[in-house]
């Protein structure tokens, strides 16, 4: 299987550097110690070469003393066991040499050539002789005072021991670097393991998640980044889990919701039309209760609008200078007969007057109609519902409370999230609130709910004033000129 991934971003960039690294350092060294161990050779042949003008300072006259010196120079040399030592005459031959063997005449001698033509008449090369052996030779050639060449002498040393030398070094240093990715890739595939198969396993278990199973969950291996990885994987799981179970008891409620009009409307439909003549009486309460849940079920279907406008941001108002009080009025005269009906109190305290405001009076008897709404639906029989209005310097406060059985502590900071009802019992799709809310934000005021558990709740309904320093003065229509 074709190496991919992670695994195979560090062989190419982590283990591809290393081996890079490795290759520079091995051929740095190898280029260090063959440059040490040459000029070590080659500073040995110097060292040799600089007597010769002192010893054959008195020889140079002839060709014929040269290698009669030569010869005694050649016997008596010292270095036999680490260097050879030619001794050349001035037709260029080789007369004799210090091993005793005799000279192979066919082998070029680079060196030489380098000294005759060298002003200083030195020359050295390094190089490969015909039998294959690596070699490192130093010629110096003499002049008489005539500027005669008289012969030369031509050190040459093996450098088969030292690359030898070099090898094992360079294959020790080779040696150490494989060792070291030895450890480098036990070492990290242990730590690329580590990452590698819980990345695994949270794509295997988000797969599951996004196709629907929210009980999957991830084990947590190590407390580290990946380790919060897998609690915030987690932890979307189980607020997808939430979410899907919310939206499957909205589509609950709202069928339901829908069900109860659309039964009712049908009903005293099929009632009226297989009664044939229906007395004026049941007519009347039969128009009377088709006309109630078609104005019920508009409002499920606009409130549902609402909804998808506020997800889809679209939601637009239309903002004009209102009179709060009158929409206030307005929305409380609507629940009269309910709460009388359902044998509850509902109580106004009307000021006289309050600052205005500028806002949507539309949305905003919305707001008040479903805040309403809901204090009805959870105040019990004899309960009471009380509406106030609060005015401060900016702002003003619609206070609408009932002594109702309460929200739970639990439900309280989620009771205006979407899809969301703290009791189920209860008719009403779970997203009022939610659309009351942004409702609120969009005239840059809030709602804020207030309530405990069989005690009641109340609702404070804030919205901000229009400042008269800052209200443009409308033109007059008929100016005097």
């Amino acid at each position: 299987m074709a190496v991919k991934g992670i695994t195979r971003r560090w062989l190419l960039n982590s283990l591809g550097l290393i081996l890079a690294i490795l290759i520079v350092l091995v051929f740095s060294f190898a280029f260090v110690v063959r440059g040490f161990f040459y000029s070590g050779i080659q500073q040995t042949i110097n060292g040799s070469e600089s007597s010769l003008n002192g010893y054959f300072i008195n020889s140079k006259d002839t060709p014929a003393k040269f290698i009669a010196a030569g010869r005694s120079y050649v016997e008596n040399f010292q270095e036999k066991e680490r260097m050879e030592l030619m001794l050349i005459n001035d037709q260029g031959g080789i007369e004799v040499t210090s091993t005793g063997f005799p000279p192979d005449e066919g082998q070029p001698m680079p060196d030489y050539d380098q000294a005759k033509a060298s002003e200083k008449g030195y020359g050295t090369w390094t190089g490969q002789l015909s039998s294959g052996e690596r070699v490192m030779a130093v010629t110096s050639v003499f002049y008489n005072s005539n500027k005669t060449y008289v012969g030369g002498i031509r050190f040459v040393v093996s450098l088969e021991a030292v690359d030898r030398k070099i090898f094992l070094s360079v294959a020790m240093l080779l040696l150490v670097g494989i060792m070291v990715i030895f450890f480098v890739v036990m070492s990290s595939s242990y730590f690329i393991k580590s990452i590698v198969n819980p990345v695994r396993e949270i794509g295997s278990t988000a797969k599951r998640i996004a196709q629907g199973d929210f009980n999957a969950r991830i084990d947590k291996p190590y407390d580290d980044e990946i380790g919060e990885l897998c609690d915030t994987i987690n932890y979307m799981a189980g607020e997808l889990g939430a979410a899907e179970k919310l939206k499957n008891d909205f589509i609950s409620s709202v069928s339901h919701e829908l069900r109860t009009p659309l039964t009712a409307i049908k009903g005293w439909a099929e009632t009226m039309q297989m009664s044939g003549q229906t007395d004026s009486r049941t007519m009347e309460k039969g128009m009377g209760v088709i006309v109630r849940e078609s104005e019920r079920l508009s409002g499920i279907v606009e409130e549902l609008l609402d909804f998808s406008r506020m997800q889809n941001g679209r939601m637009v108002l239309m903002m004009d200078k209102i009179d709060l009080l009158a929409e206030l009025d307005e929305a409380v005269y609507m629940y009269r007969e309910r709460a009388i009906s359902e044998q509850k109190h509902l109580l106004y305290e009307e000021p006289e007057m309050v600052s205005p405001v500028l806002g949507d009076k539309n949305r905003l008897r919305q707001v008040f109609v479903n805040i309403i709404d809901n204090a009805l639906k959870y105040t019990p029989a004899g309960g009471a519902v009380s509406i106030s209005i609060k005015e401060e310097p900016g702002w003003i406060h619609v206070i609408i409370s009932d002594n109702g059985c309460g929200i739970p502590a639990a439900h309280l900071p989620r009771i205006k999230d979407k899809f969301y009802k703290a009791n189920q019992t209860q008719r009403g799709s779970g997203i009022g609130l939610a659309v009351a809310d942004e409702i609120m934000h969009l005239h840059s005021g809030s709602l804020d709910i207030k309530s405990e558990e069989g005690v009641g709740t109340t609702v404070i309904i804030t919205i901000p004033t229009i400042d008269p320093s800052k209200e443009e003065e409308e033109p007059d229509p008929n100016p005097i000129l």
